[in-house]
């Protein structure tokens, strides 16, 4: 694995650990447990289905698992921006949190969007896929 991968699996792993931290420090009532929750499962769905893209799957899988992870990112940063703006809990670690979220959300689209790109630029130039689109081969048994 790359050196950049194993940065952003590092990076995206601590941003799950701050999750945690983050919802143990949240008040201790009905909204704020379930802003907590939903916050717990998409901040630390961001590590999770990142490090799966990343076992060395098909390219089908790792453009699948990176799309999974950049719309937990964009989860966790909803629910991240509904906490601290509705007041439940506004400090320097939540608005930190919250620039971490958007920061890997943009990452992660942006690695999504050119590993489909990528795939799409091999399946254009493979010979196999040329020689099926040849106009020679078309009439051929």
């Amino acid at each position: 694995m790359s050196s950049i991968a194993d940065a952003l699996r590092e990076r995206t792993f601590r941003y799950g650990l701050r999750i945690i931290r983050f919802c143990k420090g949240l008040p201790d009532n009905w909204i704020a447990r379930e802003l907590g929750r939903q916050l717990l499962r998409a901040g630390m769905g961001v590590p999770g289905n990142y490090w799966s893209a990343c076992r060395g799957r098909s390219d089908k899988e790792f453009i699948a698992r990176l799309a999974v992870a950049a719309d937990e990112a964009d989860e966790s940063v909803l629910w991240l921006t509904a906490i601290t703006q509705s007041g439940v809990r506004e400090d320097f670690e939540g608005k930190n949190l919250l620039r971490e979220g958007q920061e890997l959300r943009a990452i992660l689209a942006k690695s999504h969007r050119t590993a489909r790109e990528n795939r799409r630029r091999r399946r254009a130039t493979s010979p196999t896929l040329q020689l099926a689109k040849s106009p020679t081969s078309e009439g051929s048994p």
